[in-house]
């Protein structure tokens, strides 16, 4: 007997299908010099996911490298929202290559149906995004972390659809494909939160998350996709010491800004813990902030603040 979990669980086919997605994600063309192209998908809804603006970004700027050097920090601002039906021109900037460093900044645009002052239909450039990311080669040195959190093994845990089956009786029908449609990435919540009804907790959450038939890949991918995977929950983080999920109605939320620092070597493949935390939400904006370790090394950090805006009369309610 088939279940309503069945129903939308991932078939191997669909998993590789997933996998080859990301890929495409992430193969820009090459419009001209230090120009490249990328096309919009259907991650989250009609707006393009920020993840997705992240990875190809990085990718545009790792393009114009004559050194391999991965990428040591990323910092970029979400400054409109993209329209998935619009492909997304990435402009890369060399502002240094030195002995070590290397410096870039990226500008993502797209061209949008407009009208002319006399009437015509026209083309019009709109900057969604702006970014600078570093890159240097991993040369040793001095080395010092903290202490990997202690949590269940992945593996011990449901996965973000299973525990999403839970649920899928209390959603409206109409929306219940597109609440469980699969993730490209697998998740494995180590707090698990209401969706429907949360309590006020903590800000705190953890995930487990790999991609795990994604193959052989340079390191620029593995950088890529870990950028990738880093907007999924972290925005939400702020929202838990209210009792809010993104299900809530009246809820305007949005990446604004994010920061990478990837600290040490990692592989994608396999299970990375993805650590969560907010410090404080104040005047509609929330401050997140996010680690990842893989076999107890920390192997980036992450920074973003969100929009968090409630209209009036549901804010009056809370």
């Amino acid at each position: 007997m088939q279940t309503s979990y069945d129903r939308y669980a991932h078939t191997p086919r669909q998993q590789t299908a997933s996998v080859q997605d990301l890929l495409n994600t992430l193969d820009l063309v090459q419009l001209s010099d230090d120009v490249f192209e990328g096309q919009s998908f259907d991650y989250v809804g009609p707006r393009v996911f920020g993840g997705q603006v992240l990875a190809q970004a990085l990718m545009a700027a790792a393009r114009t490298l004559t050194d391999d050097k991965p990428c040591h920090s990323l910092h970029g601002y979400f400054l409109r929202g993209g329209d998935i039906r619009l492909p997304i021109v990435y402009q890369v900037r060399r502002l240094r290559d030195g002995r070590s460093l290397s410096a870039r900044e990226i500008i993502a645009v797209q061209y949008v149906d407009s009208t002319s002052e006399q009437g015509l239909p026209i083309k019009t450039e709109q900057v969604i995004f702006s970014m600078i990311a570093s890159f240097s080669p991993m040369e040793g040195g001095l080395d010092y972390q903290t202490q990997m959190p202690d949590y269940p093994a992945p593996m011990s845990l449901p996965t973000e659809q299973e525990l999403k089956a839970q649920y899928l009786d209390r959603i409206d029908p109409a929306l219940q494909a597109r609440f469980m449609r699969p993730r490209h990435i697998e998740i494995r919540p180590i707090f698990p939160q209401d969706p429907i009804t949360p309590a006020k907790t903590k800000p705190h959450q953890a995930n487990w998350l790999r991609i795990a038939d994604l193959g052989n890949q340079p390191a620029c991918v593995h950088q890529a996709l870990l950028a990738f995977s880093s907007d999924f929950y972290l925005v939400a983080t702020g929202l838990m010491s209210h009792g809010i999920s993104f299900m809530q109605k009246g809820l305007q939320i949005a990446s604004i800004d994010h920061s990478m620092h990837f600290h040490r070597p990692f592989d994608i493949r396999e299970f990375l813990l993805y650590d969560m935390w907010s410090d404080t939400t104040s005047h509609a904006k929330g401050l997140n902030h996010g680690q990842f370790w893989q076999d107890g090394k920390l192997v980036a950090t992450t920074q973003q603040e969100g929009l968090m805006r409630l209209h009036r009369s549901i804010l009056d309610n809370i």
